[in-house]
C-alpha cells in the first residue's frame, strides 16, 4: 500500500496534551482534517498524471482514484493515533490498485514515471497543519 508519513509539529503536540481527558475524542477529529487536506491533493496529483504523456490512448477506468480514500482515526499498539492515505483492495478485476499506483508513481520498463504521491506529500504538508492546528483550536473552543 502507498503511504504517506507526516510528523506533527512540537508545538501542536504540547496543546495536546494539555486537553487530557478529552484527547482520545479529539486527536481522531484532527487527524481526519489533516488527512481529508491531503487526500484532495492526492487525487488531484492522480488525476492529472493518468493518461499524460502515453504512447497509446489511456484505458484508464477510474476505478484507482474512486479506490483513493482516508483511514478512520486509529490508535497503534504504542499508543499513537494515524490515519492513512491510500487505496481499497481489491480491484473488480482481481488485481492491485497498489501495484498499479506504485507503478504509475515509479514507472517501469518502457513507462516512465509520473510522481503523485511524493509532490503530494510535499504540497500539501503545511495546508495540512494549517488545517489540523484549525481543527484543534475550533475542538478546544467547545470544551
Amino acid at each position: 500500500m502507498a503511504k504517506v508519513d507526516i510528523k506533527m509539529p512540537d508545538d501542536f503536540l504540547i496543546k495536546v496534551s494539555k486537553l487530557a481527558d478529552q484527547t482520545d475524542v479529539i486527536i481522531p477529529k484532527v487527524l481526519d482534517a489533516g488527512g481529508e487536506v491531503v487526500l484532495e491533493k492526492v487525487k488531484s496529483n492522480l488525476r492529472s498524471v493518468i493518461g499524460r504523456d502515453t504512447k497509446y490512448p489511456s484505458e484508464s477506468t477510474g476505478e484507482l482514484l474512486s479506490s483513493l480514500g482516508v483511514t478512520p482515526a486509529k490508535q497503534d499498539r504504542d499508543g499513537n493515533f494515524n490515519v492513512k492515505v491510500g487505496f481499497a483492495e481489491p480491484r473488480s478485476d482481481g488485481g492491485s490498485n497498489a501495484k498499479i499506483a506504485n507503478i504509475i508513481e515509479y514507472g517501469k520498463h518502457g513507462q516512465p514515471a509520473k510522481p503523485f504521491l511524493k509532490p503530494a506529500k510535499s504540497a500539501s504538508k503545511k495546508a495540512c497543519i494549517e488545517a489540523m492546528a484549525a481543527k484543534l483550536d475550533e475542538e478546544i473552543k467547545n470544551l
